[in-house]
């Protein structure tokens, strides 16, 4: 017999978007392992008594760490009954939950998937930019700027992308958006096509950058943007001035 895995989203950063069932399994775990962008908040949930892994990986080390954490899981899922993998966001929208959820199922372990409100979706809300707009954008796609290192080609075809979504949310391409903002161009958009910067969404850090893909790159540099950052390219960018509620 064995334990269950919990694959948990914990949201995108404000501690008061995470799920009640989500608060409910951290507090009855016997494990928690959690990622680096896991609110400080979310993890004072966690009991006294709860073991807790801090598993939030370093950057390039994406293999051997993702390997160790697999390993972890059902080897704890072996001794306890309950183990929560804290996600920040969503543990399937660019959270490794569906590969983690191969593996537990590979190895005979139980699990379940609870999820979270991911942080292209909260970032936005808490920025005042609808991403789907009946006047601006009918559709919207949810892209990762960080691509996988074993990959000899680039999974994202940016140019086609570029007429085929109205609106487009990257996440974790702060390191590339110069180089994305040249395809995108290429592909048929305009220079001046708004785009958002959102550092720290939804926390009390939280700072939204506003520019177009041409100065976009400059501007983050000007401004000394680093990750947890999400973009937000297309016209419904436009809205923060008149649907931005946070003050």
């Amino acid at each position: 017999m064995s334990g269950t895995v919990y694959l948990v989203g914990a949201g995108p950063g404000d501690p008061k978007l995470i799920t009640l069932r989500a608060v409910d399994l951290i507090k009855k775990a016997d494990v928690v392992l959690y990622d680096r962008l896991v609110s400080e908040k979310i993890i004072e949930m966690i009991p006294k008594k709860t073991k807790r892994i801090y598993v939030g990986r370093e950057v390039g080390d994406d293999y051997k760490h993702q390997d160790s954490t697999n390993q972890m899981m059902v080897s704890l899922a072996r001794k306890h009954n309950s183990i929560v993998r804290l996600k920040g966001g969503d543990p399937f929208i660019f959270g490794r939950g569906g590969e983690e959820a191969e593996f537990l199922l590979k190895h005979k372990i139980k699990f379940e998937i609870i999820p979270g409100i991911t942080s292209g979706i909260g970032s936005a809300v808490y920025s005042g930019i609808p991403l789907t707009h009946r006047k601006y954008s009918s559709s919207v796609a949810f892209v990762t700027g960080h691509e996988d290192p074993m990959k000899t080609k680039d999974p994202v075809n940016w140019k086609k992308l570029a007429k085929s979504v109205e609106t487009i949310v990257i996440m974790m391409g702060l390191s590339r958006i110069g180089s994305i903002s040249k395809q995108l161009v290429a592909g048929g958009l305009p220079k001046n096509t708004p785009v958002a910067v959102i550092q720290h969404g939804t926390t009390e850090k939280h700072k939204l950058l506003i520019g177009t893909l041409s100065n976009i790159e400059q501007k983050i540099k000007q401004n000394k943007i680093t990750p947890p950052s999400i973009i937000i390219i297309g016209n419904v960018v436009k809205l923060h001035k008149t649907v931005g509620w946070r003050k």
